[in-house]
């Protein structure tokens, strides 16, 4: 790819912003949809990873770009652990286990970045 002259251009916050809409319906059905605190830290942690990137992007040096992509990486374990959560509370459903898949292949992908 060729010079990245916009955050939307990272495919990294193309994939996490897909994986952020997948949390999003996740928590709209089921019993995470009545626990309002549950819902809105696992979508507040799927949000941090586009929107950290996107922060990073913004700022004016490579070294703040590298640390909010390091945020961002974390924000994906963080969301991760929160699947982990909703299935154990029977908030969501196995399935869920796919998305943490693709979480944890998002955070590899950091490190191509």
């Amino acid at each position: 790819m060729g010079t990245i002259r916009k955050f939307e251009d990272y495919e990294i916050w193309q994939i996490a912003r897909q994986l952020s809409l997948k949390v999003f319906h996740l928590t709209e059905i089921g019993p995470s949809s009545e626990d309002y605190k549950f819902k809105n830290q696992i979508r507040a942690s799927a949000g941090s990873v586009i929107d950290n990137i996107a922060e990073g992007f913004e700022r004016s040096g490579q070294f703040e770009l590298v640390n909010f992509l390091s945020i961002s990486k974390g924000s994906t374990g963080e969301t991760r652990s929160q699947l982990y959560r909703g299935i154990d509370q029977k908030y969501s459903p196995e399935s869920a286990t796919d998305l943490m898949r693709e979480y944890q292949d998002l955070a590899r992908a950091f490190q191509d970045s």
